[in-house]
C-alpha cells in the first residue's frame, strides 16, 4: 500500500470517526430521528472540509496532539462539546472507532517536520 493510499484510508478512518460523534451527539442533544440536523450537517462538512486541508496528511495527528489548529469559532466550540458528549459514548457505540482513536493518542509522536 502507497503512501497516498494509506493517507485516503487514515481521512476515511477520521472522517467516519467524526460523523459518528456527531451523529450521536444530534440525536442525543436535538432528538431527531432523521439525523444529523441543519446545524449538525453543517459542522460535519466543515470538519471534512478543514480534514482535507490539513498539512499534515497523511500522518495527520489526532487534532486535540496537533499544533496547528484549523477550525475558526464558533465551529470549534460546536465540535468540542460534540466531542465532549460523543467521546464517552464511542465505547459503548462503536468500540472499534474509539479504540483506534484512543491508539492513535497514545502512540502518534508530537514532533512535527514540514
Amino acid at each position: 500500500m502507497g503512501r497516498e493510499e494509506a493517507a485516503e484510508m487514515s481521512e476515511d478512518r477520521d472522517g467516519a470517526t467524526v460523523r459518528a460523534m456527531i451523529h450521536l451527539y444530534c440525536r442525543d442533544k436535538h432528538g431527531k430521528s432523521g439525523c444529523p440536523c441543519v446545524s449538525c450537517s453543517a459542522l460535519s462538512q466543515y470538519v471534512a472540509e478543514r480534514s482535507a486541508r490539513c498539512p499534515f496528511q497523511p500522518d495527520k495527528p489526532i487534532c486535540s496532539q496537533c499544533t496547528v489548529h484549523c477550525y475558526r469559532e464558533p465551529m470549534r466550540s460546536e465540535i468540542r462539546a460534540v466531542m465532549r458528549h460523543a467521546g464517552p459514548r464511542m465505547l459503548t457505540r462503536h468500540p472499534r472507532m474509539a479504540l483506534r482513536h484512543l491508539w492513535r493518542r497514545l502512540t502518534h509522536r508530537g514532533d512535527r517536520s514540514t
